[in-house]
């Protein structure tokens, strides 16, 4: 008999992620950067010329890295990895399987922009391994979608979504971004009405974030024009319920997924398991040390071209640092987090005792759980303050 499919947020699941061992390659070209957008990318630059010689620099890269792995986890992310050509990403894919070794049952994950699937964007990415990936929707309404500077509109969602399963995707995931000042009670609703009714295994949400030097941060100056946080946290609450009823599981705070579909990879990060990256921006962490890549395109291929491994920044993590953080990124998990001895001394504290009687957080089977998801940062600061209090 087959055991029935594991719950995104069963607590052994998130302990067995913190083995995980991922690798991340970032991908960093778009046709336009969107006006919410900080990430490290490169626009306008779709020629294969360029990307062939992109992709050359990431695999120079994974031959300065250490041994690692097997790999359980593979995630291309951007920028928008759908953007290249499919052979690209299987180099890629082909040279990590060789490099680093993978588990019989290697989940890889690429991130796409509604606009560019195609039959043959999808036989390259099956062809490639690829058995997830995760649709950047943003909204269903083309109004809002047109005030997010998006490129799709929301029939191309449903367009992909459908080919994706056609293609025979393990698993079909839909990014959402929520709270635009555009963006109408009603909007919202449709939004999720559509997505829910479509055959989709996992869904992520974001709050709309207004971040330094974005086009959106010259734009939103004023109460009026910027997103606002009780609107957030309403719409929020109302897909939580909604895909909840419909066995779609919050494990995370931004993402939900149904039995079995669970992100390897998210699970991971956020359980503070170790995971090697490449590519323009790129950060990883492994061994207790955090390490950034050049942001630039520029430096980052002078760099690894010259033999030189493209790093801006490290930090070395000890064994304090190391378990103080993975109760900060845990206590975003629905599981929560294993109770290690700074979670001790945290919940001992004045502002733990605060938060369980306030009904924020609790303890349960020897973990501690953050009960309502949207004051998880909130009570991560209070743990920072515990652990700064500590040294």
């Amino acid at each position: 008999m087959t055991a029935p499919p594991v719950r995104a947020d069963a607590p052994w699941l998130a302990d067995a992620a913190h083995d995980v061992k991922s690798a991340y390659v970032h991908i960093p070209f778009c046709r336009r950067r969107c006006p919410y957008c900080d990430f490290a990318v490169v626009e306008g630059v779709l020629d294969d010329r360029s990307h062939r010689r992109y992709v050359s620099a990431v695999i120079s890269e994974m031959a300065m890295e250490s041994p690692f792995g097997p790999l359980s986890a593979i995630n291309f992310g951007g920028g928008t990895p759908s953007a290249i050509a499919p052979e690209h990403i299987s180099a890629i894919v082909s040279e990590l399987r060789d490099r680093f070794g993978v588990t019989e049952d290697v989940e890889v994950s690429i991130e796409i922009n509604p606009e560019d699937w195609t039959d043959s964007l999808s036989d390259g990415l099956v062809g490639a391994g690829v058995d997830r990936v995760s649709i950047g929707a943003q909204s269903m309404s083309d109004n809002v979608l047109g005030a997010l500077g998006r490129l799709h509109a929301a029939d191309q969602v449903t367009q992909a979504v459908h080919g994706a399963r056609s293609a025979g995707i393990r698993s079909v995931s839909v990014d959402l971004i929520l709270g635009h000042p555009a963006e109408s009670s009603d909007e919202w609703a449709l939004t999720v009405s559509r997505i829910l009714s479509l055959p989709i295994d996992h869904v992520s949400t974001y709050a709309l974030t207004v971040e330094p030097g974005t086009m959106f941060a010259r734009l939103m100056t004023t109460p009026e024009t910027a997103p606002d946080d009780d609107t957030q946290a309403d719409r929020y609450e109302l897909f939580t319920r909604l895909a909840g009823a419909d066995g779609i599981d919050r494990y995370e705070v931004s993402n939900h997924a149904r039995p079995g579909h669970a992100c390897r990879y998210n699970l991971s990060t956020w359980a503070h398991g170790e995971y090697i990256a490449f590519g323009l921006g790129a950060h990883d962490h492994r061994w207790g040390l955090r390490s950034r890549n050049h942001r630039r395109l520029d430096r980052y291929l002078e760099s690894v071209e010259g033999g030189v491994r493209p790093r801006i920044g490290s930090e070395h993590l000890d064994a304090a640092a190391q378990e103080r953080d993975r109760l900060m990124l845990g206590l975003r998990l629905a599981a929560g987090t294993p109770m290690t001895g700074f979670a001790e001394r945290f919940v001992g504290s004045d502002q733990a005792a605060r938060l369980m009687e306030a009904g924020v957080m609790a303890v349960r089977d020897d973990r501690v759980v953050v009960l309502d998801p949207l004051r998880a940062d909130m009570v991560a600061r209070e743990a920072l303050s515990v652990a700064t209090a500590d040294c």
